[in-house]
């Protein structure tokens, strides 16, 4: 049984746990979701999308 798992919601779970253990200032997490979302609109989207489907393909399936 494959499970499918958002990447969004991966990256947001990682900096919840991130904030909080004040490991990651507020300020700091703001600027890494306005960069997320500018490299989203840019030209790197598409071959940032391709290189995270190469990976997530490369992991065996059991």
């Amino acid at each position: 049984m494959a499970l499918t798992i958002s990447l969004v919601f991966v990256f947001g779970l990682v900096l919840f746990f991130l904030l909080r253990s004040n490991s990651l200032s507020y300020g700091a997490a703001f600027i890494a979701v306005m960069f997320g979302f500018y490299l989203a609109t840019t030209g790197a989207a598409q071959p940032v999308n391709d290189l995270t489907r190469a990976v997530i393909d490369a992991i065996p399936n059991p």
